[in-house]
């Protein structure tokens, strides 16, 4: 059940099993069904979450009902709404598992007491956390400039998966088109 967590760990730092193991220790076991929630919009989050199986996606809801998707966290990676987390307000996203998932949670405070006081792990935060900032400034400038066409050959190049695991719907609102446009697109490429 930790094996996963433990390589993405001895994958990133030198850590001995002991370390491994206290830090495995502070995670809970939990499996989800398809589209469950973990976080709604409006609600403050209090969880940090690795995914043994399946993917959490992060969206939001705007005032038409349109769904904008922010990111999807696949196998063995972390996945939480972040700001919520961080800054204890409430969200502005939702979290939901997009198929049967199982996950290893931690709650915020045994998530930064890790932080504080086991350094591997403070290591691995803060390239979470850089690596987060990367995705976000590369979505940013990447997409502002890219046509549709270009928008679906990054997909095409960069996350092969997302065309196999998700639906067009889901894959279409991190790009910003409509699922019809997206299909167009994959036909002419």
């Amino acid at each position: 059940m930790y094996r996963q967590l433990e390589n993405y760990f001895k994958a990133r730092t030198e850590i001995d099993d002991k370390t491994l193991s206290y830090i495995s220790s502070y995670f809970k076991f939990k499996k989800t069904k398809r589209n469950e929630f973990l976080l709604k919009e409006g609600e403050i989050c209090k969880h940090y979450y690795f995914v043994n199986k399946g993917c959490i996606r992060l969206f939001n809801v705007n005032k038409e009902g349109e769904e904008g998707t922010r990111y999807f966290h696949f196998e063995n990676a972390f996945g939480t709404a972040l700001s919520s987390l961080i800054n204890q307000k409430t969200a502005f996203e939702f979290m939901q598992t997009i198929e049967p998932s199982e996950l290893l949670i931690i709650n915020r405070d045994d998530y930064f007491h890790l932080v504080e006081t086991v350094p591997q792990f403070a290591f691995v935060y803060r390239q979470i956390l850089e690596l987060a900032f990367i995705k976000s400034q590369e979505r940013i400038y990447c997409f502002q400039g890219l046509e549709a066409i270009e928008k679906v050959r990054w997909v095409l190049t960069n996350q092969t998966k997302w065309l196999t695991r998700l639906s067009n719907k889901m894959v279409a609102s991190y790009l910003g088109l409509t699922p019809q446009t997206l299909s167009r697109l994959k036909s002419k490429i």
